[in-house]
């Protein structure tokens, strides 16, 4: 989606700064994600304005992301995922390009919560200062071992919900890049509704209902693994349906 478009599409929402959306920033909270073609997010997005106002970072309403993601030298944090473990790891710097900063950041997923801690930082590898080290070690002990594995990019639109502790993104624009190659999932858009407990009665989760759109679980990470790593590389069996859902959202 060009600049342009995405002006178009985000100039009605009523703002909110990032000091505002600190409120709602829900470090602990329950995810539920879905994956839309590009037309459906256009479709859903205008019957939303009247329930979430939209962060606005250096005049954009809408925002550039970075992120590299590390992993063991086994993929322990892929095998996790894939196996469905209860309490899985996910590692990563991001990168939030419109001011600029940097977060080495945990996620932990334990018990359908999703925990994220984070630290500022100023690099993008391996080279982890003694305190970058120490904060890693303290949910990973292995730390030491980790490898950068593969980077992506990808725009995001946030909205906040007026009333309610309830957050909405939009991810579009989505690439992949490992050292020698780029891969774009074009037309394919990841919402996620972040809450601090589940609530049906979210106008989001009343649209997608109506529409037939399920939930699917999905990670950024192990989207991007797949396209780089064979089956014989990366055990991806228990992916498969949700391959052909994303194949055909994608097509």
């Amino acid at each position: 989606m060009l600049p342009e478009k995405f002006k178009a599409i985000t100039d009605p929402f009523d703002a909110i700064t990032l000091a505002e959306m600190d409120a709602v920033s829900l470090m602990n909270r329950i995810d539920t994600k879905y994956v839309i073609h590009e037309e459906t997010f256009l479709e859903i997005l205008p019957k939303l304005k009247a329930f979430y106002d939209i962060l606005e970072v250096g005049g954009l309403k809408y925002s550039a992301y970075e992120s590299l993601y590390f992993d063991s030298p086994s993929f322990i944090f892929f095998s996790d995922h894939h196996k469905k473990k209860n309490d899985r790891l996910k590692i990563r710097i991001r990168k939030y390009v419109n001011n600029n900063l940097s977060f080495l950041e945990v996620k932990r997923k334990r018990k359908g919560r999703t925990e994220k801690t984070r630290l500022k930082t100023r690099q993008w590898g391996t080279k982890f200062s003694f305190e970058e080290m120490a904060f890693l070690e303290k949910s990973f002990k292995e730390a030491k071992r980790l490898n950068a594995t593969i980077s992506n990019s990808f725009s995001r639109i946030t909205l906040v919900h007026k009333e309610k502790t309830e957050r909405l993104t939009f991810d579009l624009n989505i690439q992949f890049q490992d050292r020698t190659k780029t891969k774009s999932l074009t037309n394919l858009v990841i919402c996620e509704l972040k809450q601090g407990a589940r609530n049906r009665s979210s106008i989001f989760y009343q649209m997608t209902k109506k529409r037939l759109i399920r939930p699917l679980r999905v990670s950024k990470y192990c989207i991007g693994m797949m396209n780089f790593y064979s089956a014989l590389e990366l055990k991806q069996n228990r992916f498969k349906k949700k391959i052909l859902s994303l194949n055909k959202i994608i097509c």
